[in-house]
């Protein structure tokens, strides 16, 4: 950058005042509310993490944050990372539209994009210099393709001799719609021979599987985007923090899960067996591992009404039917079998399978009474009684609190032969006329219409009286306050299971 006399000096020295007010923590910018702009304003490139200490997803991001700024420092010093405690700096959450952590937003030339890209060191590198570099990086010799595919686990090419026509053009505009992949275009005569490619061709480079995948659909955003989708993943794929992203947010809806335990060996013993009904079916169903000894997936096998003793296991799920879950009747995992359950679910033969606890013996003993899937419908639709249900979750800290109060509302009601006050948990049964987004849920079935009116007041006893009393009339909406404390026991995302 060129200076002229002593105004270049005085901006020069301001630029190091204004940053020198930026702490730096391990490479990181730490910003505040008084400085957030001038940060923003002062680099053209920013990519910002608004996090909370206490926050689990947070504390794992956090080593690889570090990693990804020192990579970054060494290969493009001109973009930033930075970090906002949003429990401190409150105002500027609010201001940013933070609702959960972490949250990561691109500051691309003060503008904000939000981040899509994956929590690992590399994944952050290559995302954000996808963001700052060219839709696609020229191939001009055979030496710099090379290295270019060998440098990187998934690479797409363009061979294209001429980088103008419509088909090139789709190609840059699917680099620039995909986030986590790098891409790279080639007319040079020598690397089309080197690689055998006809002028034309997309080529997905890939370190697993067969190696590559050509495209040869029709050139449209939308289908080269679904080819990329399909073919940059694993035919099988483990199912982890960093491919959860993937798994969930790709354009294949329907998923096999096959639970297993590595340190039983099932990963050795079942995975190659399922290869060929995966490849049977690549691009309509995609096949996922999932290992049953870490800690952190012990909630995808409840949701699934399924114990540890229970692997090994699969179960099929539908995401466009809200998550709709397909059990197998046989449930040994044999090519056969899993052949037999993926192509009954293609040609819409199976029933979906619906979680329901056993009805215990003493299910109406006490005041408050317990509901399962099979006796749901016949006490709640009593058309006699009002019905006041609290849909639960054993793990939910709310619904824990809220467990004396319902205690106390089932004694003062125990005597009324028009009220029933009644309980189920949601995580072990599900019924297809009633979707629960949230723990506790509290909904009044009131007599005569059947009518479902949730409750969003207050949780206390004289607030759910009047809810009851009122037919479903009383109960105002809850705050924001009571809103963000009720994030935590919302039913869990799909990138969360």
């Amino acid at each position: 950058m060129r200076f002229v006399g002593g105004f270049g000096l005085a901006a020069l020295c301001f630029v190091a005042v204004s940053l020198a007010k930026v702490e730096l923590d391990e490479g990181i910018l730490v910003i505040k509310k008084d400085n957030f702009d001038s940060v923003i304003k002062d680099n053209d490139y920013v990519l910002v993490e608004f996090y909370a200490p206490w926050c689990g997803h947070c504390k794992a991001l956090a080593p690889e944050y570090v990693k990804a700024a020192k990579k970054l420092e060494e290969i493009d010093p001109s973009i930033k990372l930075a970090k906002v405690d949003a429990t401190i700096q409150t105002q500027l959450a609010e201001k940013h539209g933070i609702r959960g952590y972490p949250t990561l937003k691109f500051y691309r030339k003060g503008t904000p994009i939000d981040y899509t890209g994956g929590r690992q060191a590399d994944d952050i590198v290559n995302w954000l210099k996808k963001k700052t570099s060219p839709p696609a990086k020229d191939l001009p010799s055979v030496d710099e393709a090379k290295t270019f595919i060998e440098t990187h686990n998934v690479a797409i090419v363009g061979f294209f001799k001429d980088v103008k026509s419509d088909a090139a053009k789709v190609f840059f505009d699917v680099g620039n719609a995909v986030d986590d992949h790098v891409f790279g275009i080639t007319s040079n005569d020598e690397v089309l021979k080197e690689y055998d490619v006809e002028d034309g061709k997309i080529v997905l480079f890939k370190k697993f599987d067969e190696g590559k995948a050509v495209y040869d659909g029709e050139f449209t955003v939308k289908d080269v985007q679904n080819f990329i989708s399909v073919h940059s993943l694993p035919l099988i794929v483990e199912f982890n923090q960093d491919t959860a992203q993937k798994i969930f947010s790709g354009d294949i809806k329907s998923h096999l899960l096959v639970f297993l335990s590595k340190e039983e060996g099932h990963f050795e013993k079942y995975v190659d067996g399922i290869k060929e009904p995966a490849k049977k079916y690549r691009g309509e169903v995609l096949f996922v591992t999932i290992d049953c000894d870490e800690t952190d997936h012990e909630r995808i096998l409840e949701f699934f009404g399924l114990k540890k003793e229970d692997v090994p296991a699969m179960r099929l799920i539908k995401l466009e039917q809200d998550m709709a879950k397909y059990k197998p009747e046989k449930p040994e995992l044999t090519a056969e079998n899993v052949l037999e359950f993926v192509t009954a679910f293609m040609e819409g033969k199976l029933k979906r399978h619906l979680l329901t606890q056993d009805l215990p013996e003493d299910w109406d003993k006490n005041p408050v009474k317990v509901l399962v899937g099979t006796n749901f419908h016949e006490i709640v639709y009593n058309k006699e009684k009002d019905v006041l249900v609290e849909f639960y979750a054993p793990w939910c800290g709310h619904c824990q609190q809220l467990a004396p109060i319902y205690e106390q509302l089932g004694e003062k009601y125990k005597d009324n032969d028009k009220v029933v006050i009644a309980k189920m948990d949601a995580t072990a049964n599900e019924l297809e006329d009633v979707k629960i987004t949230s723990f506790p849920t509290l909904t009044l079935y009131k007599k005569e219409t059947n009518e479902a009116v949730e409750y969003n007041g207050e949780r206390t006893l004289d607030g759910l009286s009047k809810f009851i009393e009122s037919g479903g009339e009383y109960g105002e909406a809850p705050t924001d306050e009571a809103q963000e404390e009720d994030e935590d026991d919302d039913v869990p995302r799909k990138d969360e299971l």
